[in-house]
């Protein structure tokens, strides 16, 4: 565990409220624009996973007591992070895309036919 570098937790909750304010004024800004709004949701996920992969795993602890207050940690602070991907069921189930008997329905656009 690299635990030379000491942090404030105050200072660190302060500036990750900071991230976190910024990144949802940039999704709010995105409102209305699926296509923009899943390319924050990947980065999102594309970051979550680089931390995890990249810097977590080599911050575990070497010894068993220090595994083990941080594992106590993460049981007593809300668990392991974990972000959540929409099923494809639950997607489909949009008003848009669900007809009054319940059923699946592809929604189509139609388009006009070019002017000659």
């Amino acid at each position: 565990m690299n635990s030379d570098r000491a942090w404030d937790s105050k200072e660190l909750t302060i500036e990750l409220q900071e991230v976190f304010s910024f990144v949802l004024q940039m999704a709010k800004q995105c409102r209305g624009d699926s296509r923009a709004l899943l390319l924050v949701l990947r980065t999102l996920e594309d970051l979550h996973r680089g931390i995890r992969e990249e810097l977590f795993l080599e911050s575990l602890p070497d010894n068993r007591q220090e595994l083990y207050n941080l594992l106590k940690d993460i049981e007593e602070n809300g668990g392991w992070p974990y972000i959540e991907r929409m099923k494809l069921r639950a997607f489909l189930n949009q008003e848009l895309f669900v007809s009054t008997d319940g059923d699946l329905v592809a929604e189509v656009s139609e388009t006009s036919e070019p002017e000659s």
